[in-house]
């Protein structure tokens, strides 16, 4: 290992990790292309269809982006394993590339009617199952061409692919805005998912004059590959308890630190606090851009003190830390908040049993009782309210600090245009009350503390680099050769794919249910607590394990 250590790396090694970085960046790059457009997208696709079609696609459309991930893990994760890693994520990157082309180039619902949201959403479902089986194959690649004492160096770099493919949509969306001016929304935002064909031929050529993993063709020649790839790896309770262990004890807190830190942290700026979309963007970009370097430090590290407990501490400092730093972000970020609600602040006076959990992952599902409407409103304009019981039969009330009352409505029975009417009127009349006691309707610029909130983002950067950066080297580990490429694809995108994956709409149905902005930080929290627990008792150190074994 010393040897190993101490020698340089070799040019097969070098093109070995570029080729499967570039491709996954590449891979996430399209990826967060659909969800940061996904306004536009929707009224180039959906906006010609009825309510209930236009649901029904809106479903399969976020399905498409983490529900279907953990299926294409599990198909591709097979025929890796079966078949080889090399031609497995060369199949998924060129899925990748090809359907986001379409969707640049797909003609819109004004053009060719309902075909157009029909084929956007058959895309999308090949993006994620192509999602699904490219982190395992690039992950598995690099780590079984790595030295002992390199792994978790050289799988870092994928690593930092998610993040760095978050970086250039978000760089390129913003050039493309500048560009094209007032017709970004009509043809410029086709832009970013054309430029990918130029990506995807780099990369595809790229892979094309890489090797098979030696591990793999090892195997090959010995004839010791798997069957059955599933049954060895689902099917018997010895290999399935470690799939279930990494999912609670490593992948699930990785996942909801990792989307806390990115991703909610832009959704609370811009819809809690009201920070400009742009102003942002370039935050998180600037956060991200000085964070992501320890993606590699910590997956260097990884190699000498063991990749488990980087894993768990960046969980446990998550955990321990993430409320503290939330409401110093509100403070830096949008400082007139905290004057208003400390002079007048909000009460929800209502009937509880009108008031419901507002889990909504797709923003299509209508909660009309009064104390729904009045609580998804709030919630939407970032304002912490209070909440106090009403007897049964009284009507729902906001008050706000002396300033005075509004009084919601029921919308229960109302049709879709009356009740959208009386919807504007309640948020009319709210508004105006709210801006009377100082609440701000969106972040001041002038007042932002911008060093702060960059500081703070960075911040959460470095816990998601904490936890990300071993996780490849620690997962391909854990498992046998023999069907690593399926075993580690499942717990990662069950643990991202559904545990981060709905992380937003979670948390902000936490913070409509209760009034209390910080209080959908409760959800990664508990899942970064439980990983802790599980990881820190069952899962065990694999930073010395050979990765040439079978069983």
């Amino acid at each position: 290992m010393a040897t190993a250590e101490r020698r340089g790396i070799t040019k097969e090694e070098r093109s070995v990790i570029f080729a499967s970085s570039l491709g996954t960046v590449f891979e996430w790059y399209d990826f967060y292309l659909y969800g940061s457009l996904a306004t536009i997208i929707s009224k180039q696709f959906f906006s010609g269809v009825n309510e209930t079609t236009a649901f029904i696609f809106a479903l399969m459309a976020f399905a498409a982006g983490f529900a279907v991930r953990p299926f294409g893990a599990i198909f591709f994760g097979r025929i890796g394993d079966l078949v080889g890693r090399k031609y497995t994520f060369l199949v998924t990157i060129i899925i990748m590339g090809l359907s986001t082309a379409v969707v640049g180039m797909l003609p819109n619902y004004a053009s060719i009617g309902v075909a157009a949201p029909i084929i956007l959403i058959v895309m999308r479902l090949l993006q994620g199952l192509a999602l699904g089986g490219e982190y395992g194959g690039a992950a598995t690649y690099v780590a079984e061409h790595s030295p002992m004492g390199k792994r978790g160096l050289y799988t870092a770099w994928i690593q930092t692919t998610a993040t760095i493919g978050l970086f250039i949509s978000l760089i390129v969306i913003l050039i493309c805005r500048k560009l094209t001016g007032p017709n970004f929304d009509v043809w410029g935002w086709r832009i970013p998912f054309l430029l990918s064909l130029i990506m995807l031929a780099i990369s595809v050529y790229i892979r094309t004059k890489l090797n098979e993993s030696p591990v793999f063709l090892k195997m090959k020649a010995e004839g010791t590959t798997s069957k059955a790839p599933l049954k060895d790896a689902f099917g018997k309770w010895k290999n399935l308890k470690v799939v279930i262990f990494a999912l609670f004890g490593a992948t699930a807190g990785q996942a909801v630190v990792w989307y806390t830190g990115q991703f909610y942290a832009l959704f609370f700026m811009t819809k809690i606090l009201m920070v400009e979309d742009q102003a942002a963007n370039l935050l998180i970009a600037a956060g991200l851009a000085i964070g992501t370097p320890f993606f590699l430090i910590f997956g260097a590290l990884s190699d000498k003190i063991g990749r488990k407990k980087i894993i768990l501490s960046g969980c446990l400092l998550a955990a321990l830390t993430f409320i503290p730093l939330f409401k110093a972000l509100t403070h830096y970020a949008n400082p007139a908040i905290f004057e208003a609600q400390k002079n007048h602040p909000v009460h929800v006076i209502a009937n509880q049993e009108e008031c419901h959990f507002q889990f909504d992952p797709i923003g299509k599902t209508k909660f009309t009782s009064p104390c729904d409407i009045a609580k998804s409103t709030l919630a939407k304009k970032g304002v912490s309210y209070i909440n106090d019981v009403a007897p049964a039969g009284t009507s729902t009330m906001v008050t706000i600090g002396s300033i005075g009352n509004v009084a919601t409505f029921d919308g229960t029975q109302m049709a879709g245009d009356e009740f959208k009417a009386k919807s504007k009127e309640f948020d009319t009349e709210l508004t105006a009350q709210l801006k009377a006691a100082g609440y701000p309707a969106s972040a001041d610029p002038s007042q932002i503390n911008y060093p702060m909130v960059i500081l703070i983002l960075t911040i959460l950067v470095i816990y998601v680099t904490m936890v990300y950066g071993p996780i490849a080297a620690y997962l391909v580990e854990l498992f046998p050769s023999r069907i690593r490429y399926t075993s580690m694809s499942l717990p990662y995108h069950i643990g991202n794919g559904w545990f981060g994956g709905f992380l937003p709409t979670i948390a902000f149905a936490m913070v409509a249910m209760t009034g209390n902005i910080y209080y959908g930080l409760w959800y990664p929290i508990a899942i970064a607590i439980m990983t802790v627990i599980v990881g820190f008792f069952v899962l065990p150190e694999t930073k010395d394990w050979d990765l040439d074994h079978h069983d």
